[in-house]
């Protein structure tokens, strides 16, 4: 159960792995570049993206109890949005990518 309190050091590592998953998912269904733990790749991204929320979900569940997702207002509101994020992120990166975004080699590199 959640008891609210002290911040502890798995409720600060808990935080920052599932803020942590946001931009590397984010960025790697985007095709950016982010160095992450498994290297700088979308597919890496996505990885360890999922990684981090995995991570945390563990470490809340350990911490409070996975019942408590739901009386704990701000870890429940973050979950929601990443959970959406990872159903709808590619549908909303193919509906507003740009026509000239088609896997197009990037301006600069050697692909002569």
């Amino acid at each position: 159960m959640y008891r609210g309190g002290a911040l502890t050091l798995i409720d600060f590592l808990t935080g920052l792995f599932l803020m942590n998953a946001m931009p590397h998912f984010v960025l790697g269904v985007w095709k950016g570049r982010i160095l992450s733990a498994f290297g700088m790749s979308p597919s890496a991204n996505i990885a360890y993206g999922l990684t981090c929320f995995c991570i945390s979900i563990g470490l809340f569940w350990y911490q409070n109890g996975i019942a408590a997702v739901l009386e704990n207002g701000i870890y429940a509101g973050a979950l929601a949005i990443l959970i959406t994020y990872f159903i709808t992120g590619r549908f909303f990166y193919r509906l507003f990518r740009l026509p000239d975004e088609e896997e197009s080699p990037r301006k600069g590199s050697n692909s002569e």
